[in-house]
C-alpha cells in the first residue's frame, strides 16, 4: 500500500471501509451537513456526490464546514506525509506544529523558509487549501481540543496554553471549529483516574496508529538516558528540556495499548510545542503498517517486522542537544557516551528545582563552547570539533531544526570539521524525522545486516538497501535491534594525505 491516498476514488473507498490508517491524513467534507470527518467516522457513509476531500482540516475550516461531533477528526493522529516529504510545504507544516506562527509570524515562517510570506501563503492555499495562518488556527484548535477535553486547566489557561491572543478569540474559534462551546466540549471529558499526576501536572492522551513498538521504544531510550535529565524505565521515559518561553518537564508512560503524557511547563503558551516535539521524539505519526507491508516484502526481514510490528525510530527532543549527542558518540559504545554525556552535564548543565526525578538540563550550547574543553575527552582536535559546533550552534552561524532542508542540512553540517557522513545522516533522522535514512558505514547497522543475511559491506549494504526506499530509516531501526550486543565503534586511521589537524572521529570516514 502507498502511505498517502491522491485519488477521489481511493479516498471514497478509505472511507466506506472506514479505514482507520488514514486518519489525519484527510478530512471528509460533507455538503448536505456542513461537517467534516476522519475517514473512520462511523456514521453513515455520504453519497459521492455530497463529498469533497480536504488534505488538512483547515482546509475545511477555509471552506466553512465544522468538525464532526461524533469522530473529532482534531483527535487523530498527525499526517506521516510531512516527515516523508521533503519538500516546502512538508517543512512549512512541521515549522507550523512547532509554534513558529506563534512566536515569530507568518514573516518568521517565511524567513526560515526562504520565501516572502506572500508566494509562501500562496504555495500552501494551492496544494492544502489554507495558507499558514488558518493551518495554525487549525493547529491551536486541535490543541484546545486536547486540554479542554483530557485536562481540568480553566478555560482561560487553555486559551493561552493553546495559543490564542485571547479568551474571546478561543471561545469564537471553538464553537466556529467544533460547533460547540467550550464547556460543552468539555463536558466530554472523560472521568478523573485515582493514578493520575499530582496537582499542576497536565495530562493527556497521545494518539498514534498502531502497531507500536513501544517496548522498544523506552529500551532505546533507557539505554541513552541522561541521570538528571532524562530517567527511564521499561514503561515510561521523563526528561526535563528547554522550550522558547522556559523549563518544561514531561514523562510518556504505557496505559495498556495508549500512550499518557504528563508535563509541566513553565510558560503555557509552550504545551502545544512540547505536546509536538513528544510526538517526534516517539515517532508518533508514522504509519507502520505501510513500513511493515514494505520491508516484510524482502525474507531477510520478514520475521523480525513479524516479531517487532510497529518499529519506531527515535527523533529529537532538542535539534541542538542532538547533534552535541551525535558527536560525542560517534566513536564510541553506547554506555561510554551515556557517561561522557552524564559528566558534560553534571559539570556544565544548569540544576533546576527537582522534577519528578530530573533535576538538571542539558548545558545549553553557550556553556559547552565556553567550557567544554574543561570536561570533554579525548583527541584535541574531536574537543575542538565539539565546542566548535556548539559556538556556531549558539551564535546562530549553524542553524539546525525540524524546519530544515533535508539536503542543505547535511551538507552544512559536513562543512564542519570532525563531522562526516554518519554524523550528519544519523542527526537528518532524528532532527527532521526523515523516514529514508541509511547508514552503510555504521558499525552496529552491518552487524545486525550480517545477522540476518543482508550484504553487510557498506557498499554492499548502501545497494541492497535502495529496494526499501523510503523506509530505509526503519530498516536502520530494525537491523540496530538485531545486532549482537555489545557493538564497539572502532576508530579510523587517517586516510593518507589528510591533515594532522583534521578530526578523524566519524565512524565512515574510511580510507580511500
Amino acid at each position: 500500500m502507498t502511505t498517502a491516498l491522491t485519488g477521489f476514488d481511493e479516498r471514497y473507498a478509505a472511507i466506506r471501509s472506514r479505514d482507520r490508517r488514514f486518519d489525519g491524513q484527510f478530512v471528509t467534507a460533507v455538503r448536505s451537513t456542513g461537517i467534516y470527518c476522519r475517514p473512520s467516522c462511523p456514521a453513515r457513509t455520504p453519497k459521492e456526490a455530497n463529498v469533497t476531500f480536504y488534505a488538512t482540516s483547515a482546509a475545511a475550516h477555509e471552506a466553512g464546514y465544522r468538525a464532526c461531533k461524533r469522530c473529532l477528526p482534531e483527535a487523530a493522529p498527525g499526517s506521516p506525509q510531512w516527515d516523508l516529504r521533503g519538500d516546502v510545504t512538508a517543512r512549512a507544516m512541521r515549522l507550523i506544529a512547532d509554534g513558529t506562527v506563534e512566536r515569530d509570524g507568518v514573516p518568521g515562517l517565511s524567513r526560515r523558509l526562504g520565501y516572502s510570506a506572500r508566494h509562501l501563503t500562496r504555495l500552501l492555499t494551492a496544494e492544502l487549501g489554507a495558507g499558514p495562518l488558518a493551518l495554525s488556527r487549525a493547529h491551536r484548535a486541535h490543541t484546545a481540543r486536547m486540554l479542554l477535553v483530557g485536562t481540568d486547566m480553566p478555560a482561560a489557561e487553555v486559551a493561552f496554553s493553546a495559543g490564542f491572543a485571547s479568551v474571546r478569540q478561543f471561545n469564537d474559534t471553538v464553537r466556529e471549529v467544533f460547533g460547540m462551546t467550550p464547556s460543552e466540549l468539555r463536558a466530554r471529558r472523560r472521568a478523573p483516574r485515582a493514578d493520575e499526576p499530582a496537582e499542576g501536572a497536565i495530562d493527556l492522551a497521545l494518539p498514534y496508529r498502531g502497531p507500536l513498538d513501544a517496548a522498544g521504544l523506552f529500551a532505546w531510550m533507557a539505554a541513552r538516558a541522561v541521570p538528571g535529565v532524562e530517567a527511564a524505565t521499561s514503561t515510561s521515559f521523563a526528561r526535563t528540556v528547554r522550550l522558547p518561553g522556559g523549563v518544561a518537564w514531561f514523562r510518556v508512560r504505557a496505559d495498556g495499548d495508549r500512550l499518557r503524557l504528563s508535563a509541566r511547563v513553565d510558560h503555557l503558551g509552550d504545551l502545544p510545542v512540547l505536546v509536538t516535539r513528544v510526538r517526534r521524539l516517539f515517532d508518533l505519526d508514522a504509519d507502520p503498517i505501510a513500513v511493515d507491508e514494505a520491508l516484510a516484502q524482502h525474507p531477510e526481514l520478514a520475521s523480525r517486522v513479524s516479531a517487532l510490528p510497529g518499529i519506531r525510530v527515535p527523533g529529537a527532543a532538542d535539534a541542538h542537544e542532538m547533534l552535541i549527542r551525535a558527536m560525542v558518540g560517534q566513536q564510541i559504545t553506547v554506555a561510554a557516551a551515556r557517561t561522557a554525556l552524564t559528566t558534560l552535564t553534571d559539570r556544565l548543565g544548569e540544576r533546576i528545582e527537582s522534577r519528578e526525578g530530573s533535576d538538571r538540563l542539558f548545558p545549553t550550547m553557550a556553556a559547552i563552547a565556553e567550557r567544554g574543553h574543561e570536561v570533554l575527552r579525548g583527541p584535541a582536535a574531536r574537543i575542538r570539533a565539539l565546542t566548535g559546533a556548539a559556538a556556531a550552534l549558539a551564535s546562530g552561524e549553524l542553524s539546525l531544526g525540524p524546519g530544515d532542508d533535508g539536503a542543505e542540512q547535511r551538507a552544512a553540517l559536513l562543512a564542519r570539521p570532525g563531522i562526516g557522513p554518519w554524523t550528519a545522516d544519523y542527526v537528518r533522522m532524528r532532527v527532521l524525522a526523515d523516514p529514508d535514512v541509511t547508514l552503510p558505514g555504521d558499525v552496529a547497522v552491518r552487524a545486525g545486516a550480517a545477522a540476518l543475511g543482508i550484504p553487510a559491506d557498506p557498499r554492499g549494504f548502501a545497494a541492497w538497501a535502495e529496494r526499501l526506499a523510503p523506509w530505509r530509516s526503519y530498516l536502520t531501526a530494525h537491523l540496530w535491534a538485531a545486532a549482537p550486543a555489545p557493538v564497539r565503534r572502532t576508530t579510523r586511521r587517517r586516510a593518507p594525505g589528510a591533515p594532522a589537524s583534521e578530526p578523524t572521529v566519524d565512524p565512515t570516514r574510511e580510507a580511500p
